[in-house]
């Protein structure tokens, strides 16, 4: 069982309608899969989302890092050599949803190989998860209707409010239409990719003081030191490390720093290792996790549901596995399902999915 083959397919869909928030705006999904072939025939993948304007990664780059850098140093290895792989391309800097994808496609050919499902190889905590729903910019009544109709759709009650707009009172008036529209059993919870200042998030964080929030991700940016830790001493609801935090040694600097007090776990820049490595630690310091989407698609969104079933912590609270409903289509033989506001995982082995092959022959763009 040895590694043999490592490719990096680039692929674009569409989304049926742009998703917008305070640090970009993603309109076609240009994203990466990755597939792992080993020397008994089976194949694993995995998706990479690029995200420039948070990691600095392209579709061009983690293409060129798999096929220049990672490949040429892991083909070869035994299949369970997870620790010399994470080695080897620990030894580049940068490139985390490249390294997390080639992480992932591991674990599928390992689950695919043994015959048992990943999130059972994790910890196999539970079958299936409580699904949020994001919804990014645009008017109040606009965000209020696709609220609704996903909450009609789907049974999804947890909604994650993009924000970060100046002034800061055009979000606050959609996070309140929101809460008078879903009414008050619904989560509502904000994420500001780092869009204000700290000045600008304590007052809307006053403004919404009667709204019921459950948590706030990344009102403004972690660089701005001092300003952060005022941030968090006064905010009423758990403050989540996620772009300031995608590592293990990250997270350790901004929760004892004072800088948050909850932390997002995103497979598709730790993978399932350090997902697993960055969960301990939180369960460690008595940290809470959510488990976050990088609009992810299909492929992605079932290894972020693997792994949060895998694990007590990654299952308490609702996960964010449902990005992929905005695009025009998927990758996937059979399509994930939400049902009642849950995701259930697959049953199959590894991540539980199968590539349609024809679609990837429509969407790549490498040929």
């Amino acid at each position: 069982m040895r590694i043999e083959s490592v490719e990096a397919i680039p692929f674009s869909i569409p989304f049926a309608k742009p998703v917008r928030f305070a640090s970009g705006q993603v309109e076609v999904a240009d994203h990466v899969l990755v597939r792992v072939r080993t020397s008994d025939g089976v194949v694993g993948v995995a998706e990479a989302p690029p995200r420039p304007y948070t990691y600095g990664e392209t579709q061009a780059s983690i293409v060129a890092a798999i096929e220049g850098l990672f490949a040429p140093a892991v083909v070869g290895l035994p299949l369970l050599s997870r620790e010399q792989v994470r080695a080897r391309v620990g030894r580049t800097v940068g490139n985390p949803t490249a390294k997390a994808a080639l992480d992932m496609a591991l674990w599928d050919a390992w689950g695919k190989t043994c015959g048992q499902p990943v999130h059972e190889l994790l910890g196999g905590f539970t079958d299936s998860l409580a699904v949020s729903h994001m919804v990014g910019f645009d008017d109040p009544a606009a965000m209020v209707a696709e609220a609704e109709r996903v909450r009609d759709t789907y049974g999804i009650t947890s909604f994650k409010v993009k924000v970060g707009r100046r002034p800061v009172h055009a979000d606050v008036a959609v996070v309140r239409a929101l809460r008078a529209g879903l009414g008050e059993d619904v989560e509502l919870y904000l994420d500001g990719n780092r869009g204000w200042t700290a000045t600008e998030a304590a007052q809307a964080l006053r403004l919404l003081d009667d709204v019921g929030l459950s948590r706030v991700e990344e009102l403004d940016p972690a660089d701005d030191v001092l300003a952060r830790r005022w941030l968090v001493q006064r905010c009423p609801v758990p403050y989540v490390a996620d772009e300031s935090a995608p590592t293990a040694a990250d997270v350790t600097r901004e929760v004892l720093g004072g800088s948050a007090t909850m932390v997002s776990i995103k497979t598709a820049r730790t993978g399932f290792t350090d997902s697993t490595q960055v969960a301990g630690l939180c369960e460690g310091l008595g940290v809470p996790v959510a488990v976050g989407n990088q609009v992810d698609g299909s492929i992605g969104s079932a290894c972020a549901l693997a792994f949060g079933a895998s694990r007590r912590s990654t299952s308490l609270l609702s996960a964010e596995l449902s990005n992929w409903l905005d695009l025009a289509d998927d990758l996937l033989t059979e399509p994930l399902v939400i049902v009642d506001g849950r995701m259930a995982v697959r049953s199959g082995p590894g991540t539980g999915i199968e590539v349609d092959e024809d679609k990837l022959t429509r969407y790549r763009t490498d040929r």
